[in-house]
């Protein structure tokens, strides 16, 4: 073989190299235990997909509506009143728990108010507590107790908490077995400068109110991911939280930012997420929903974002998704470089209420991307925006069924809320500072 050839050969290998971890969730030895299960997160993907995802938006932005009506009606009784006045959060997930000042003994309600496309997911609701007490990560094999990778591998429903205030620099990615909820609501926790959050081919996962920061990708090993398995892991990507294969995922009230890859990554046919009340800045690929144009088991992808602030510092991909159906719906986009929504592959985006806020830059006005795929092909796309406010030249390229939003809308007496409402819905977004009995 010439030298051209070897080279060839080199550049084939290499490649392989570099899609075969990403192909298998750097898996490095795919035994019998992954493969079962992949097998059982497939049918959980199947099992989670809803056919008729009108019937999700529509549920949400009823929710809106309501939850507007009683903030509106609270601030009526505030005027009244020369001081005090009752807890007023503003989003419907936020009104569901916050103003209980019992928060701290009834944290389990948290699993009663998802949204969208995870309502439903109740984490480790009827599990036991469970209490970090040890920030620390030393033993990936043998996990020491009271630390939140050992909390995180057991194999029952399990309520995460944290005692105090800590940082937790993970050695390797922290691995999550189902039926988990992370909630550091009382305590200022971050997880940062070391290795991301990896929920992999599990279901029933919340997490709430961490700093996740300064992630960086690890250099695998071997690592547990639960209580009777270990194995070889390639190098983690740098990713913030990734989701692979995983169903039935909340995410919220979480603050991220400054990760070497993105700082949520959901692919290989994961489903019925929802991502709400979190704060994003200083990022460049924010989200990544769906990883290949030819991963057809996106298709059954569906997202809900809402009441989400992507702030100071962000570049695209707010998200970037392929295939699936997402619900873009009351977040605030006070900031984006290239673009705020992009997509190939024909996926299903529905923006309603939202508030995008161009730069000054012409370069940075538009709000979508469109990739791989020329202006006829993309046109039958259903990318729809309605009730969207566009700021400083801002502006949503429509395509697809003009009349397509129009089935996600619901009943005409409750739409999702005008843009002017955003700030509020968004005010406490990112993580809350919680004080044991008084009102989150």
């Amino acid at each position: 073989m010439d030298a051209a050839g070897n080279r060839s050969c080199k550049l084939l290998l290499f490649f392989f190299a570099a899609i075969i971890p990403a192909l298998q969730g750097h898996i490095g030895e795919y035994d019998e235990y992954w493969k079962q299960r992949e097998l059982e997160a497939k049918e959980n993907t199947e099992q989670a997909y809803n056919p008729n995802p009108e019937e999700v938006t529509q549920h949400v932005n009823h929710l809106v509506s309501r939850s507007l009506m009683r903030l509106n009606s609270t601030r009526r009784h505030l005027r009244a009143r020369k001081k005090g006045g009752p807890c007023d959060p503003t989003s419907p997930i936020d009104q569901c728990w916050r103003c209980d000042r019992n928060w701290e003994k009834n944290r389990q309600r948290l699993a009663d108010c998802a949204i969208g496309f995870a309502r439903g997911t109740i984490g480790g609701k009827y599990g036991r507590i469970y209490v970090v007490t040890d920030p620390s990560d030393d033993d990936l094999l043998n996990p020491k107790p009271g630390t939140l990778r050992h909390a995180v591998i057991q194999k029952e429903p399990l309520w995460i908490i944290f005692a105090r205030a800590m940082i937790i620099r993970l050695k390797e990615e922290l691995i999550m077995s189902g039926d988990k909820t992370i909630d550091a609501r009382g305590a200022n926790v971050h997880v940062a400068y070391g290795a991301g959050i990896t929920i992999q081919y599990v279901r029933n996962v919340i997490i709430h109110g961490l700093h996740i920061h300064h992630i960086v990708p690890g250099n695998g090993g071997m690592i547990r991911d639960s209580v009777n398995h270990y194995g070889f892991r390639t190098k983690s990507d740098g990713d913030g939280i990734s989701l692979f294969g995983a169903t039935n995922v909340w995410l919220d009230h979480l603050s991220m930012y400054k990760c070497r890859d993105g700082l949520i990554d959901a692919i290989q046919g994961s489903t019925a997420i929802t991502i709400s009340n979190c704060h994003f800045t200083h990022h460049d690929q924010v989200m990544l929903f769906g990883a290949n144009d030819n991963h057809k088991m996106d298709e059954k992808m569906q997202i809900t974002l809402a009441f989400n602030h992507f702030g100071k510092g962000l570049v695209q991909r707010m998200p970037r998704c392929r295939w699936g159906f997402i619900h873009v719906v009351n977040n605030d986009y006070t900031h984006w470089l290239m673009y705020a929504i992009g997509g190939s592959s024909h996926p299903t985006v529905i923006s309603q209420g939202n508030r995008y806020i161009a730069r000054r830059h012409v370069a940075s006005k538009e709000v979508t991307k469109r990739d791989y795929a020329p202006p006829e092909v993309w046109k039958t796309w259903n990318w729809r925006s309605e009730g969207d406010l566009m700021v400083n030249g801002a502006f949503f390229s429509q395509s697809g069924d003009p009349k397509a939003s129009s089935k996600f809308k619901g009943d005409t007496k409750v739409s999702a809320k005008p843009a002017y409402k955003v700030d509020l819905l968004t005010k406490d977004s990112g993580t809350l500072i919680c004080i044991r009995g008084r009102a989150c």
